[in-house]
């Protein structure tokens, strides 16, 4: 497999992302790419929290969370998938899978043999990581989601449409910018901070796929497992819940969360941000604090 990795240097100096790099290379299935995680706070706190960003972030999302749950005594642990990030980047879209991503997570968690897991989901991260607490649910404790779902094969929405159309016309889609406009207060240096991972067009792949991925018809691969999630969540889960909804979303906003909360056995009225977008984690320290109060830490 032909995969790419970033230069180092083009990591320098971001703005609010002082955390030193971790990196594995010998998760079960992905000998030889390299992923790349933080992993802040003692290696021996009763919480760790597991960060999951989506398209086409990567573990810079949660620079604001990660001192937050650091400070309260966690173990904060946030992977880039394959294909963003410090992580490798195969070449070739069509490597680009749900159970590729989906696997190398679960990978992940049993190579660093996490427990006590507050699982922090959004966008992807929660379509892929909703999917993972039902495989080893005495792994996890608690779950804060934000602004995601789970794909069952339903319909697409006019916003979804629009979006997968837009990056489709896009394949070297301009990071920066669109994290520019979808979250309007971020400097100059955050939102290139963003786009670091791409050098250009031939890093991008894993950027280009993920609409192509999401399951918005039955017979689309993962729309089984995310249906196993679903009654997971209804009928089995045992742990806490925190959800924050950014408000703005034009594509998973207020209803869907709404839908969602409903079908988390034992959700609480969610946290409404109503200047917040998608990018939730971009008023990331406002929601950890508030999960950290709901939970008690």
């Amino acid at each position: 497999m032909k995969a790419l990795r970033t230069p180092d240097e083009r990591f320098d100096d971001l703005p609010g992302y002082a955390f030193a790099p971790h990196y594995v290379d010998d998760l079960a299935g992905y000998e030889g790419l390299r992923v790349h995680y933080v992993d802040e706070g003692p290696a021996d706190a009763e919480h760790i929290y597991l960060c999951l960003h989506g398209q086409p972030t990567w573990a810079y999302l949660y620079r604001h969370m990660i001192p937050v749950f650091a400070a309260a005594g966690g173990r904060v642990i946030a992977p880039d998938f394959l294909g963003f990030g410090r992580s490798d980047k195969p070449m070739d879209d069509e490597v680009y899978t749900f159970h590729f991503h989906r696997d190398m997570l679960l990978a992940f968690v049993e190579r660093l043999d996490l427990s006590n897991i507050t699982l922090l989901v959004q966008d992807w991260g929660g379509l892929l990581g909703l999917t993972m607490p039902m495989e080893a649910p005495q792994r996890y404790s608690r779950l804060i989601i934000m602004n995601t779902a789970l794909g069952t094969g339903q319909p697409a929405s006019e916003g979804f449409l629009a979006w997968k159309a837009y990056v489709a016309s896009r394949p070297d889609m301009d990071v920066a910018a669109l994290m520019a406009r979808s979250v309007p207060h971020l400097s100059e240096a955050e939102a290139a901070a963003y786009g670091a991972p791409f050098p250009d067009r031939s890093y991008k792949a894993g950027v280009r796929r993920f609409p192509e991925l999401v399951m918005i018809e039955p017979g689309m691969e993962g729309v089984e497992t995310s249906k196993r999630a679903l009654e997971f969540w209804r009928n089995d889960w045992a742990g806490e819940t925190f959800m924050a909804i950014g408000a703005q979303d034009p594509v998973i906003g207020r209803d869907v969360m709404e839908a969602m909360a409903r079908a988390i056995r034992g959700c609480p009225e969610p946290l409404v941000l109503v200047e917040a977008g998608h990018f939730v984690q971009e008023w990331g320290e406002t929601v950890a604090k508030a999960a950290l109060e709901h939970f008690g830490s």
